[in-house]
């Protein structure tokens, strides 16, 4: 039966003990060498699946190697270059912006903190945090994408909507040794598992501590809708 532990701090060790017995290997899925094949990655990950683009920055990295090289390039040329990942003639607008600042701003060096990162465009709070964890090893936040936003609503941690409100609330109850993994744990799970339209609750590690389980419960807690 899919009952939370006692507290929030409880519920969230407990997620973060049973899912690191899951996925045991669990981390970034983004292939890149450098802090600014991260930094690219990151921004194409936006409403786009990893796997999609690393299959696009496997040749997009082999012709675009510095900063300058995205900041000499036609955005019409970026956007053939990225053609296949979501909204990518906007990105590639950030990208020949965000090429444009890091050389002339940043003397060809991604920048190391939330303030200048969040100044480039296409780099919202989550992206610039990824890159603070992976490329700087920085870890000053919670990354919430929407794996993590479904699964740490289902699993009753937060009650919050917008991923900026949500982080806010789970940084005083995950332990902050555990803000960066626990991250990539959900989104493992929520691929595996927990998925969106049709979690698999019978097969769950989570599913006795879930109050959102489908085997108990008749509300999905991430959307507040019933189950259908």
């Amino acid at each position: 039966m899919g009952v939370p532990l006692d507290s929030r701090e409880e519920q969230a060790v407990e997620v973060i003990d049973r899912l690191e017995e899951a996925y045991p290997d669990s981390t970034i899925s983004l292939d890149y060498s450098n802090r600014l094949e991260l930094l690219v990655a990151v921004v194409l990950s936006a409403q786009c699946t990893d796997e999609r683009v690393n299959g696009v920055t496997a040749d997009l990295f082999e012709t675009y190697r510095t900063p300058e090289d995205y900041a000499r390039a036609s955005e019409a040329e970026l956007a053939d270059a990225i053609y296949g990942i979501t909204f990518h003639n906007n990105k590639a607008g950030y990208l020949k912006g965000i090429g444009r600042i890091v050389a002339e701003e940043h003397d060809g060096e991604v920048p190391d903190t939330m303030s200048a990162l969040t100044d480039l465009p296409g780099v919202g709070r989550k992206t610039a945090n990824v890159v603070l964890q992976h490329g700087h090893d920085i870890v000053e936040g919670i990354v919430v994408d929407t794996h993590v936003r479904r699964l740490s609503r289902r699993l009753g941690l937060t009650e919050e909507e917008r991923p900026e409100r949500i982080e806010a609330d789970l940084l005083p109850v995950v332990p902050e040794s555990k803000w960066q993994v626990f991250t990539h744990l959900l989104i493992d799970h929520g691929r595996a598992t927990c998925t969106a339209r049709n979690p698999d609750c019978s097969d769950c590690v989570l599913e006795d501590v879930c109050p959102s389980s489908k085997l108990d419960h008749d509300v999905d807690l991430a959307s507040g809708e019933s189950w259908d």
